[in-house]
């Protein structure tokens, strides 16, 4: 049985959820999934087949915990089938130059990790209002209503494409599974968005 790691950072608690889901997601299609906070202390990718890692987009950049495992872990990363799950709520604008902001992002990301995923998937976030301070609620909602988003900051709302997410998942487990019985990681030719 395949053995996958999923290593996530999160600032509002929605890549923690999503990573969960994830590994739920690897579970149901038969690999054997771990799934830990990126930090010093998480597992390295050594004794896996296949890791999938997610964090969230916040101002311009993902966690520095994330950055940081991902630097440490690089040379391991190499050969083995891998993922990358960019949460953002970028991705609900649907404009092209936004979609062209998000992947050079993700770009400066993986070059300045030394790392290039085989799997990539953007999915939509949430918006917690009710978990933010003042300031950071007032900064979002001008945020969101310039880009025609929700701006009821009595409430949260949630954007994440939860079958998206499971078929990340299902897919990532088979591109695993093949590329073990194979000897070699799975490179998708496309990126999901």
């Amino acid at each position: 049985m395949s053995r996958i790691l999923v290593i996530y950072g999160t600032t509002d608690g929605q890549t923690a959820k999503i990573a969960a889901a994830l590994g739920e997601g690897l579970r149901t299609n038969g690999a054997i999934a771990d799934v830990h906070r990126a930090s010093d202390e998480a597992p390295g990718p050594d004794s896996y087949d296949g890791v999938i890692v997610a964090a969230s987009l916040h101002a311009s950049g993902y966690q520095r915990t994330v950055r940081r495992w991902l630097r440490t872990h690089a040379a391991s990363l190499r050969g083995k089938t891998t993922g990358f799950v960019s949460v953002c709520l970028g991705i609900l604008q649907h404009e092209p130059a936004v979609d062209r902001e998000l992947a050079a992002i993700r770009a400066k990301l993986f070059l300045s990790t030394d790392w290039q995923p085989t799997q990539v998937l953007t999915v939509a976030g949430a918006l917690p209002y009710t978990r933010y301070g003042w300031l950071k609620r007032w900064a979002l909602r001008r945020i969101v209503k310039k880009a025609g988003g929700d701006t009821d900051t009595s409430r949260d709302y949630e954007y994440t494409d939860w079958a998206q997410v499971n078929g990340f998942a299902a897919s990532f487990a088979n591109a695993v599974i093949l590329a073990t019985r194979a000897g070699r990681p799975q490179h998708s030719s496309a990126e999901v968005a």
